[in-house]
C-alpha cells in the first residue's frame, strides 16, 4: 500500500512538474534576460505610453513617405512621424522604403535604362524628376486625389521640417522653390512656415535601411538642430497638442540590423533605439511541422535577441503583430510582452493595420507602429471622430 502511494506521490509530481514547465514556457522565468543598465534605462525613462508612430507618415491615405502622407499625420496628432532612411548618390538621407524606385515611383519612365533602380544610384536633384504620388492613386482609385500627382522624394531634412510645422515651399505654377548654393541647385527646396500647421509637433523614428549610414545620420541631426545630446534647438510646442519635438525623445532610431545597432551605438550614444524583429529571421533555418518545437527554437531566439539589445543599450523592442491583413508571425504573445518588460526595454510593435490590431494587442504594448494613426487616436481616447479626409481637403490635396 506504501508503494502504491508512493508511486502515486510520484506521479502526480512529475505532472505537476511537466504542467509548470509548460506554465514556464508561457511565461518564461526572468532569470533568462539580462537587465538594462542605469544608463539605458535613463534613456528609456524619456519615452512615454501609448505612442501613435504614424508608419511612412500613411500608406492607406497619401502616398508613403511623401508630403502629403507626413503633413497629414502631423495634423491628425500622431505623436512621431516614421521613415526609412536610405541614401543619394551625392550622399544626401532621403525617405525611402523599398531597395528599389519601382512600386512607388515612374522612376522606368524617366530613367529606363536603369535596370534595378535605388536611391543609390542617382543624385538628389535626379531623384526630385520622379513622381512619388501618380502609383498611388492607379493602385487605390478609392482614395486617389489630383493633389498627390506629381509628389516628390523626400529628404530626411524635409520630414524634420514638417515634423517643425513647415511645408515645401511652392511658386505661383505650384512647383518647389529650389534653393540654390553658388548658382547650383543642388536638389533640396525651401521651405515655409505650413498655413495649415495646426501646432502638433511630433517627433521622428527612423529606420536605417542600409548598412553605414550612421555617421552621416549624426552629421544630418546636429546639423538640424535635433541631436539631443549635442545643443539641440529649442521648438516652441503648445498646450494641448503633441510635443515630442522638443523632449529628449524628440528622436528615435531602428533597424534590423544588429550592425546597425554597433554603428548607432558608437556615433549616436544616448539616443533611444529600437530593434526590429522579423519571425522567419528568429526562427533561421529550422523547419519542422511540430509547434511546439518551432516555438521552442523562437523562445530561444528571442531571448537571445534581448540580451543583445541589453548589451548593447538597445531600449525598445520593434516586434510583428499576428493576423490580417499582414499576415506576419507572432511575436508580440504575451509571454514574449513579459520577457521584453522584464529586461527593462519596452516595446513598440507593427503594423497596425485595423480595430482587431488594436483590440488583441493596443492596450497590452508601450506604442505602435500603424498605417492608421487615425484609427489608433480613436483607440486611445484622443481623437473624437475620423477627421481624416477633412484633413487631406484642408491640406489642399
Amino acid at each position: 500500500m506504501v508503494r502504491k502511494i508512493s508511486f502515486f506521490i510520484f506521479l502526480v509530481l512529475f505532472v505537476s512538474s511537466c504542467n509548470d514547465n509548460k506554465s514556464d514556457f508561457q511565461k518564461p522565468n526572468a532569470t533568462e534576460t539580462k537587465q538594462l543598465s542605469k544608463e539605458a534605462l535613463a534613456v528609456r525613462d524619456v519615452l512615454t505610453k501609448e505612442v501613435v508612430i504614424a508608419h511612412r507618415g500613411t500608406i492607406y491615405w497619401a502616398p508613403e513617405e511623401t508630403e502629403p502622407a507626413f503633413r497629414w499625420a502631423r495634423n491628425i496628432g500622431a505623436d512621431y512621424l516614421e521613415l526609412d532612411l536610405q541614401m543619394t548618390k551625392d550622399s544626401i538621407l532621403v525617405a525611402m522604403h523599398d531597395n528599389t524606385l519601382l512600386r512607388t515611383s515612374n522612376v522606368k519612365e524617366i530613367f529606363p535604362d536603369v535596370e534595378k533602380p535605388t536611391t543609390n544610384d542617382f543624385t538628389l536633384k535626379e531623384l526630385r524628376q520622379l513622381d512619388f504620388g501618380s502609383k498611388f492613386n492607379t493602385r487605390n482609385p478609392d482614395r486617389a486625389r489630383d493633389g498627390f500627382v506629381g509628389t516628390k522624394i523626400l529628404t530626411f531634412e524635409d520630414v524634420i521640417m514638417i515634423a517643425q510645422g513647415y511645408k515645401i515651399k511652392k511658386l505661383e505654377n505650384g512647383e518647389p522653390a529650389k534653393k540654390f548654393v553658388d548658382g547650383d541647385w543642388t536638389g533640396k527646396y525651401l521651405y515655409e512656415k505650413d498655413p495649415k500647421d495646426n501646432l502638433n509637433r511630433p517627433g521622428v523614428y527612423a529606420e536605417t535601411k542600409k548598412l553605414h549610414l550612421e555617421k552621416l545620420l549624426l552629421k544630418e541631426l546636429k546639423e538640424y538642430g535635433w541631436l539631443i545630446t549635442d545643443k539641440p534647438k529649442s521648438i516652441e510646442t503648445f498646450k494641448g497638442k503633441v510635443g515630442y519635438a522638443n523632449t529628449d525623445a524628440r528622436f528615435i532610431l531602428q533597424t534590423f540590423y544588429r550592425e546597425s545597432i554597433i554603428e548607432l551605438e558608437k556615433y549616436l550614444p544616448g539616443i533611444p533605439k529600437c530593434m526590429l524583429i522579423w519571425e522567419p529571421i528568429m526562427r533561421g533555418k529550422f523547419i519542422s511541422e511540430d509547434k511546439a518545437k518551432i516555438d521552442s527554437v523562437i523562445k530561444k531566439s528571442y531571448i537571445e535577441t534581448i540580451n543583445y539589445c541589453v548589451d548593447n543599450n538597445v531600449e525598445i523592442m520593434g516586434s510583428s503583430i499576428a493576423g490580417k491583413p499582414n499576415n506576419y508571425g507572432e511575436l508580440s504573445a504575451p509571454w514574449m510582452v513579459d520577457l521584453v518588460r522584464k529586461s527593462g526595454m519596452i516595446i513598440h510593435p507593427y503594423t497596425f493595420d485595423g480595430p482587431r490590431d488594436f483590440k488583441v494587442y493596443g492596450h497590452e504594448v508601450d506604442g505602435v507602429f500603424t498605417n492608421r494613426a487615425d484609427l489608433a487616436l480613436i483607440f486611445y481616447g484622443r481623437l473624437k471622430e475620423n477627421n481624416s479626409l477633412k484633413i487631406l481637403d484642408e491640406l489642399g490635396y
